[in-house]
């Protein structure tokens, strides 16, 4: 309904700021031209809706106005409360949420409070790893800090190489894929992008951030890991192993061509999987004793075999001492 449409409009323009007819017309699933009929109604209507031309121009609500929001319905309602703050991993954050949410719920007519309590106790997100591994997100804070305020960020940070760095960036977005927080960030050397829970120290400058004005952080995220899978170096091993071990291998390793039975005889399958280098791939293989063997790339056969041999004979140490 255009009403409806009118209202998403309303909401966009005084949640985000300005927004160009091709920003509105994306977010509102419709034509610029729609956008530009939508804006017109609701000027007629009284809506302090305006214009701004030139290169940066776009819609712009007047700064002083504002409109109250309207009631969740349930389906809003569920989403939002489905989302649960918990899912923010670090304590803090997590716990200003909780407030945030609390106060929003006070203000639901009593029917809906009943009801959003009866969908809260019906969900517990559990960011923790099922060997108790955890990301260290003690630095976000201080990342969302420096992100809300457009304030430049130092930080000392540790490379997967272990070697540590110090450095100042421009903080321009956080992303969250799965458990794991990764800041993008404009640095002397362009974009780059780093693992919160790898961020040792931190500290809010005073120094205003330079946020380029055509930055997209969606598009920027789906180009990096784009080019990053592209790039990466993946050893291909091919192997034969029994099927009940095959069905667990495959839990662990997405990435499996089945290549089948080497005969009616012999059950066993063959498998060709990648993994990111030689030492995954032993410790993978390794871990299903004489259920697997190694048919390539020699090398890894070889290191499995020398690994196994190595067991065996510091077995036998033992047991004659």
């Amino acid at each position: 309904m255009r009403a409806d449409r009118l209202l998403s409009a309303l909401l966009v323009l005084q949640a985000h700021g300005k927004q160009t007819g091709r920003e509105l017309a994306a977010r509102l699933e419709v034509s610029e031209r729609t956008v530009h009929r939508d804006m017109e109604a609701l000027s007629a209507a009284g809506v302090p809706v305006f214009a701004l031309r030139g290169v940066r121009g776009g819609w712009q609500l007047d700064d002083e106005w504002r409109t109250h929001v309207p009631g969740l319905d349930d389906a809003e309602l569920r989403a939002l409360l489905m989302s649960q703050p918990r899912i923010l991993g670090d304590g803090r954050l997590a716990a200003a949420a909780e407030r945030a949410l609390d106060k929003l719920v006070a203000a639901l007519p009593s029917t809906l409070r009943q009801r959003a309590a009866a969908i809260r106790q019906r969900l517990f997100i559990d960011t923790t790893g099922w060997y108790g591994r955890v990301e260290n997100l003690s630095a976000l804070p201080l990342v969302q800090d420096a992100l809300s305020r457009d304030r430049k960020l130092l930080i000392s940070y540790r490379k997967r190489s272990k070697e540590r760095t110090e450095r100042s960036v421009d903080p321009l977005g956080l992303v969250a894929k799965g458990a794991s927080w990764y800041l993008v960030a404009n640095t002397p050397n362009g974009y780059r992008t780093f693992r919160v829970s790898r961020i040792e120290e931190a500290k809010v400058l005073e120094a205003a951030c330079e946020r380029p004005p055509d930055f997209d952080l969606a598009a920027y995220w789906k180009a990096s890991t784009t080019a990053f899978m592209a790039a990466r170096r993946r050893l291909s091993v091919t192997v034969r192993i029994e099927p009940n071990a095959a069905d667990s291998l495959k839990q662990w390793c997405p990435e499996i061509m089945v290549i089948g039975p080497s005969s009616p005889a012999d059950p066993w399958v063959t498998l060709r999987m990648a993994f990111d280098d030689e030492d995954q791939a032993a410790f993978m293989i390794l871990g299903f004793g004489p259920r697997i063997d190694v048919v390539s790339p020699a090398s890894l056969r070889e290191r499995v075999d020398n690994d196994l041999a190595a067991a065996v004979n510091r077995r036998k140490l033992v047991v004659s001492t």
